[in-house]
């Protein structure tokens, strides 16, 4: 139920079909020009073809376990730096003349109107992978023209620009990695050279004290020291001895300068050989018989034993000869032998002892000189520790640089015979067979909706605007009761002429169904 505007009467269902049929042309007039209008001003408007490509980003071919890429640009951010230079203002207008596009605003100076549209009129879509977000694994070229053969042919030119572009500038960029790593592997080549020679020099320098050679110093300074306690040794039994003889010889002249008053040398001789013997004793018991001690005192035993028989048979010859004075028979020569033997031994053992006394000074010098090594090692082995440290580090970054210019020489390879990441077009260019724009169904389907709307604005206004009353019902809706209802009366000529106007009406709209319904069909197949 519905209340009528100005009386608040409710109007029932019945009331408004009524209102339709009677207002029929105001409804369908309007339904029809709106239609109309819109359909024809579809066919009117210029026109645009879409074509659209599909480029798959494919992969490297061989696996990144063999080969590393050196170019890991992301491929949206490579997507935007290609469109970038294939939409630049330069290439645009060599399309632009070349394919003859956009005659209008060719006409005008410059062509900064014409490079504009086409950039609108090209579209990049990046496709996401399935299940990876965010990664692309293709992207869509779409172009936009008066015409479709037109679309598919500059789609094909740009398609091409962006797949060489991509050759290229992969190529490129993996040729200038290669370059720079290159150039950065010889500046590492020359610092780790240099670092080589410093190590080279400082060790040149402090030959003999470097950390390597610490324990054949130390080897060194031991053997050095155990031949210098031996020749201490040496020497002193070597001054021993010569003691030793002196006292002989001391004890040889006492003898045969007092040869004349008998024998009172000899005890002397006797208990000098009792206690030789009893140290010879001492030390067999203690040492063996190679032992150098044990060498030592048999000599002198068998030394002072010589000595005694020797002034033993000069006191039973009664030699009086004076040691001091030269011998002058064989005799006097044979009794000065023995005091000529201990001279001359005496004379080896001083000998002995200047010698041995020279090899100690070398050594000590020699023994001065390792410690002294020793002794610098710390420091040395501190300045070694940096030079080495720098050499570890240029080294390191020279293997560095190596594995990774090689990484890259065997990625450029791959990028050189296209086997790395590649454009591969899966979908070429196609031929569209119906407009992008306008999409003519649309509005066909639009115009009816308005038409309908602006219908049933029309009987509104015109149904609201009539105050004439028709039949009991717009008496009753009036606020008046009806007395007399006098029937409708026809004649015979109104009634043909009321059938001739509802046939001239069928036919008219029929007439505007058939015409819509065939607009329509034709914006179906051919929109």
């Amino acid at each position: 139920m519905w209340e009528d505007p100005k009386t608040g009467q409710a109007l029932t269902l019945r009331y408004y079909r009524h209102i339709l049929y009677r207002r029929r042309w105001w409804l369908l007039g309007p339904l029809f020009v709106c239609w109309l209008a819109v359909w024809a001003t579809s066919w009117l408007l210029p026109a645009k073809y879409r074509s659209e490509s599909m480029i798959l980003v494919e992969q490297q071919k061989i696996s990144q376990e063999y080969v590393v890429a050196n170019v890991s640009e992301d491929v949206q951010d490579q997507l935007n730096a290609m469109k970038q230079q294939i939409l630049s203002r330069t290439r645009l207008e060599h399309i632009i003349e070349q394919f003859q596009l956009y005659p209008r605003l060719r006409k005008q100076p410059g062509l900064d109107d014409a490079v504009e549209q086409m950039r609108n009129d090209v579209e990049i879509k990046a496709v996401e992978a399935p299940g990876r977000k965010g990664e692309t694994s293709a992207f869509s070229i779409i172009y936009t023209a008066p015409s479709a053969q037109l679309a598919q042919t500059v789609n094909s030119q740009l398609t091409s620009l962006f797949i060489d572009e991509n050759i290229q500038e992969q190529a490129q960029i993996a040729e200038n990695t290669t370059d720079f790593l290159s150039t950065e592997l010889e500046t590492a080549r020359n610092k780790l050279a240099e670092q080589e020679k410093k190590i080279k020099q400082f060790k040149g320098q402090h030959l003999g004290e470097l950390p390597a050679q610490m324990e054949s110093n130390v080897q060194i300074l031991t053997g050095l020291q155990d031949r210098l306690r031996s020749l201490t040794e040496g020497l002193n039994r070597a001054q021993e001895q010569k003691l030793y003889l002196e006292s002989l010889i001391g004890q040889y002249r006492s003898v045969k300068l007092g040869a004349d008053h008998g024998a009172s040398s000899l005890p002397a001789l006797d208990q000098e050989l009792e206690q030789l013997r009893s140290e010879l004793a001492a030390a067999q018991a203690r040492y063996t018989d190679t032992h150098p001690d044990v060498i030592r005192l048999k000599g002198q035993v068998a030394k002072t034993e010589k000595l005694k028989q020797q002034l033993e048979s000069d006191l039973a010859g009664k030699g009086a000869s004076s040691l001091d004075t030269a011998p002058t028979t064989a005799a006097d020569l044979q009794a000065m032998s023995p005091m000529l033997q201990l001279q001359g031994q005496l004379k080896a053992n001083q000998q002995e002892i200047q010698d041995t006394q020279r090899q100690i000074q070398q050594l000590d010098t020699q023994i001065a000189g390792y410690q002294n090594r020793l002794n610098s090692v710390p420091v040395t082995e501190q300045q070694l520790a940096d030079l080495t440290r720098d050499y570890d580090q240029s080294k390191a970054n020279y293997d560095s640089l190596l594995k990774k210019q090689m990484q890259s020489q065997l990625a450029t390879n791959l990028e050189k015979r296209q086997q790395g990441e590649q454009f591969h077009l899966i979908d070429p260019p196609s031929l569209p067979h119906r407009p992008f724009y306008p999409d003519r169904t649309v509005f066909s389907v639009f115009g009816l909706f308005a038409g309908l709307i602006l219908g049933f604005a029309c009987v509104g206004v015109a149904e609201y605007a009539d105050d004439s009353v028709r039949g009991s019902h717009d008496v009753k809706i009036a606020g008046a009761r009806v007395l007399v209802a006098v029937p409708h009366l026809t004649t015979p000529e109104m009634e043909q002429k009321q059938a001739r106007q509802r046939m001239q009406e069928w036919c008219a709209v029929i007439f505007l169904l058939v015409v819509m319904v065939a607009g329509n069909v034709l914006t179906f197949f051919k929109g």
